[in-house]
């Protein structure tokens, strides 16, 4: 059983009232602010992480205040620990064995996709890209011996809906030239 902080993300149509919705949630409870920025094409993802209770309060408070501008939104209350480490861009650096990417058309599925990825094999994640410069789609990519990377990538599409899943791809044995880049 995983026991890794709550995360939650909120995604808003506009920056204005998405800043307002940050202020609101880490007033509401103590919370860290992992993410306040805004995204292509003019829309503000909020993601915030800490003790479950805390997280889920915070998060309601936000949606509170998105109101109709709320766009998309996740709740995960007990998320794998390298998804905020990611977020954070803390991520450690590792040795690429076989490599699997995972590619959806929203954060929150990336998100959720990731957390399944994570907690269903042996891998570790070395990238987490969410919405920026890629037209609000996300993407990971995960390391492991080549059947836990099955597993874990397979384990991420399943997640999600068939709708917001971009593509998947494997890469057993990856070239140094091209895994320098993702250390």
């Amino acid at each position: 059983m995983f026991h890794g902080p709550a995360i939650a993300l909120l995604e808003l149509e506009s920056i204005a009232r998405g800043f307002v919705a940050a202020d609101a949630m880490v007033k509401k409870a103590p919370v860290r602010l992992l993410m306040t920025e805004p995204v292509t094409p003019g829309k503000l993802l909020v993601l915030v992480d800490g003790e479950v209770a805390d997280v889920e309060a915070a998060f309601f408070e936000g949606l509170e205040i998105a109101g109709p501008g709320l766009i998309d939104k996740l709740f995960l209350p007990c998320a794998s620990p390298p998804l905020s480490l990611a977020i954070r861009g803390a991520l450690p650096q590792v040795r690429i064995e076989s490599l699997g990417v995972v590619e959806t058309h929203s954060v929150a599925s990336a998100l959720l996709a990731s957390d399944a990825a994570l907690k269903a094999a042996d891998v570790q994640l070395v990238r987490l890209h969410l919405a920026r410069g890629i037209g609000g789609k996300g993407y990971f990519a995960l390391t492991g011996s080549l059947d836990m990377i099955e597993a874990a990538v397979s384990a991420g599409a399943a997640a999600i809906a068939p709708e917001q899943l971009v593509g998947t791809e494997i890469i057993p044995a990856p070239h140094a030239d091209f895994t320098g880049g993702w250390r």
